[in-house]
């Protein structure tokens, strides 16, 4: 294999995340299946480093982002074996710089959901330019269930798709919207039976890998450009906003009231 020093074979692996690259797919695999693939603060790190280095590697002609196991990424971990008191504003900083990867790659990003996507796993599915579904798969802004606001750009990825009203009741009650809800409302790209999903995903990537790619390219940026237009600011708001939750009392009691399978007592403090 050719090495390009700039490209994705630079890439130190990252535990809990797998990258391959065959016949022009850059497979990017949050592998955390035991806990439905929660994001750590190296595995986002690891997705924009990926597609950073896929953006440099002329061998990448699309990209493939997904989950092990039964589900596509439930959000940053705050089980008892992953949280602390304070989950570190670094895990925000790595998010985002995640979803700027993806959305300014010049490659067609392609998210493949077979089961739950929630919370910070919404916004990297949202951030792809095609998002595939099984039947099995539902969607999920968690975050207020633990007195934390959307972030990882979903409060313009979600809103640029279905519009405020949708986006405020999905961030708001959050509440579990399921493939076909989500392929109605224009959240998502197409919904395949389960039985049949692998092989609908391999006809969507081989169709992207025959295309043209430069026209691909211009037509991203284009699209991007007129829809997501306040993405970097929006970006930098839930930064400044998630970074007082994280440290407010109301997140450190919905974080125990989600380990202690219990109803939080918000204080609103």
């Amino acid at each position: 294999m050719t090495t390009i020093d700039s490209g994705i074979d630079t890439l130190a692996p990252v535990e809990g995340l797998s990258v391959t690259l065959a016949d022009g797919v850059l497979s990017v695999t949050i592998d955390r299946p035991d806990s439905l693939n929660s994001v750590t603060t190296g595995v986002l790190a690891g997705i924009a480093d990926a597609m950073e280095g896929a953006a440099r590697d002329p061998r990448v002609r699309a990209v493939r982002l997904g989950g092990a196991g039964r589900g596509f990424c439930s959000g940053a971990g705050i089980s008892a074996e992953d949280a602390t008191d304070g989950v570190p504003t670094e895990i925000i900083v790595e998010a985002n710089r995640a979803i700027r990867a993806i959305v300014a790659l010049p490659r067609p990003v392609v998210a493949v959901v077979q089961g739950p996507a929630a919370g910070i796993g919404v916004s990297l599915a949202l951030a792809c330019d095609l998002v595939l579904a099984s039947d099995k798969a539902f969607f999920l802004l968690a975050f207020t269930k633990i007195g934390l606001m959307p972030d990882g750009g979903a409060s313009a990825l979600v809103a640029a798709a279905v519009g405020r009203i949708r986006a405020m009741r999905l961030a708001l009650l959050a509440e579990r919207l399921s493939a076909a809800d989500a392929l109605d409302w224009g959240l998502i790209s197409a919904v395949y039976p389960a039985e049949d999903f692998d092989a609908e995903v391999d006809k969507a990537m081989a169709g992207l890998l025959a295309g043209p790619a430069a026209a691909f390219a211009k037509t991203k940026h284009a699209i991007n450009t007129a829809t997501l237009s306040e993405l970097d600011a929006t970006l930098d708001r839930e930064y400044v906003g998630q970074s007082i939750l994280l440290n407010a009392h109301d997140f450190r009691e919905g974080t125990r009231a989600f380990q202690d399978r219990r109803t939080p007592k918000f204080t609103d403090s």
